[in-house]
């Protein structure tokens, strides 16, 4: 009997402890947003229940929420010191190498974790299909707060908490998951230029495809991998009846990306592209690795009185007292970075590394752009089919959608066909094999009026300054009236194809392309 009820006590008393430890996660995971960041929401003209969309950056050792707006694009909300995160720039590799992921990941309600035993986390998603891919193992890779890090990222849990919360209020409102993208660094020319040696320079500028699409766009990318790489916006192509299906390790298979997203992106990383190349000569090349073990906002390093990474401080000093900051409470435990042990890429690296940050990126394959059926003939036959007058940013157009605030736009115009006109000569970045030509771009309609569809315009003669195919030989002069000397009048044909005399009008002449 004394032995029942000694084991009745004990049960009572587990059950106790139990009931005030899911209590207080569920106080933690329920804590409300403060006064002060709902007056920041509704300034920005964003809803508490709006979807968010998280962006870390390593060396900056920063944390961004980005939260969508009433017109339908996402807009910066805060941006967080991150308290500590441990390795190396560059991608988690294996499990237990301390490094944080790199890359883009997602984050699904059951990704989130109350109960967590550093005050709260979410899970990123490591690995996701393109680390699958390369066979890169580890697991349990997050979020959370506590400042301590083996492979995470480790904010205060202040911070965390109202990270949490932001992320509750977004799956209440109805987003199915948000996505993550962790950058080794801000995906800027001077950033591009000062680790243009590191080893990792190619997956990094793959990354900033993705960092790009989001730049111009403010809107999350939709993220395939195949051929192990990551694949931004893609969609089936103008005409597919049948989805389009990626494999992460198969072959890529036929895509097109949004004529006027894939411009944008295109004219952004050209313009990058330039100001890296005005860098390189008085850029510095940063370390390979710095022997650090991570890294620390400064304003904890201030806070706990170490130095930044580049000029010193105690190897592995441990706080022993709490650190109070605007950000957050450093807890006893965490540790600073320890003191750098630079390693520096060899000379020839560095001397070779300026083909390698200024080469067109080898991991996005030339997918299939958008466009009407002048594009889809111009690609045919090797001509260019974008427009000089697309805008450089698709940041401040409307969503194509019908919002609370602003009527839906009007469909997209179609590209006139006009003339062609010699396109000029090709730009560094994007080499050719022969000179493209491309339409004479449409005057733009103003927003709210509908503009009428062009008439096809008559395909002009070619002009003799025309640059021919490189394994074409110059044709022999021939009369007007020859057949074959009008069928090469209206321009090159597709490889293999039978020349026909053109007859009737420019859609006549073209529809065997279709």
């Amino acid at each position: 009997m004394l032995l029942a009820s000694a084991a009745t006590a004990v049960a009572i008393t587990l059950a106790g402890c139990e009931t005030e430890t899911l209590t207080r996660s569920s106080l933690r995971a329920n804590q409300p947003l403060s006064p002060k960041t709902l007056a920041e929401i509704e300034q920005k003209n964003m809803l508490k229940e709006t979807p968010i969309l998280v962006r870390i950056y390593k060396e900056e050792a920063e944390l961004e929420v980005w939260k969508q707006t009433r017109e339908g694009r996402y807009a910066l909300l805060k941006t967080y010191p991150i308290c500590r995160w441990s390795g190396e720039l560059g991608p988690k590799i294996k499990e237990g190498d301390r490094q944080a992921p790199e890359g883009f990941y997602t984050v699904t309600p059951g990704q989130m974790n109350p109960n967590s035993s550093y005050y709260l986390s979410f899970n990123m998603g490591y690995p996701n299909a393109y680390d699958r891919s390369l066979g890169r193992t580890g697991s349990e890779l997050m979020v959370h707060g506590d400042c301590s890090s083996r492979g995470c990222y480790s904010m205060t849990d202040e911070q965390i908490g109202e990270i949490y919360a932001l992320a509750r209020e977004s799956f209440f409102g109805g987003q199915k998951a948000f996505q993550v993208q962790a950058f080794p660094f801000r995906m800027t020319p001077v950033n591009m230029a000062r680790h243009r040696a590191n080893p990792n320079m190619r997956f990094w500028k793959m990354l900033k495809q993705g960092y790009d699409h989001f730049e111009v766009t403010r809107l999350a990318p939709k993220v395939n991998v195949c051929e192990k790489r990551y694949v931004f916006n893609a969609e089936a192509p103008a005409g597919s009846t049948t989805p389009v299906s990626f494999a992460p390790a198969g072959k890529c298979p036929s895509y097109q990306v949004p004529a006027d997203i894939l411009t944008a992106v295109r004219e952004k990383q050209h313009q990058d592209q330039i100001r890296t190349a005005a860098l390189i000569d008085s850029t510095p090349v940063a370390p390979i690795k710095t022997g650090t073990d991570g890294g620390m906002n400064p304003v904890y390093l201030a806070a706990l009185g170490g130095q930044p990474a580049d000029t010193g401080g105690a190897v592995g000093t441990t706080v022993h007292a709490l650190a109070a900051t605007p950000h957050g409470t450093v807890p006893t435990t965490a540790s600073l970075p320890r003191a750098p042990q630079p390693v520096y890429a060899s000379q020839q690296a560095v001397a070779e590394s300026a083909n390698v940050v200024l080469a067109s990126v080898e991991s996005e394959p030339e997918p299939v752009s958008g466009g009407g059926f002048l594009d889809r003939v111009t690609r045919a036959i090797g001509f260019q089919g974008t427009t000089d007058d697309e805008p450089q940013t698709l940041v401040g157009r409307p969503r194509p959608v019908q919002t609370a605030s602003r009527p839906a736009p009007a469909p997209k115009r179609q590209a006139a066909a006009a003339p062609l006109k010699p396109a000029p000569a090709p730009q560094p970045h994007r080499p050719v094999a022969v000179a493209t030509l491309k339409p004479e771009p449409a005057k733009p309609a103003l927003r709210g009026t509908s503009a009428s569809p062009a008439r096809p315009a008559a395909a002009a003669p070619r002009p003799a300054a025309w640059t021919r195919r490189l394994d074409q030989t110059p044709a022999p002069a021939q009369s007007l009236s020859s057949p074959s000397t009008l069928t090469s009048m209206a321009g090159p044909v597709i490889r293999g194809a039978q020349r026909t005399l053109p007859t009737g009008s420019f859609e006549s002449r073209w529809s065997a392309l279709r």
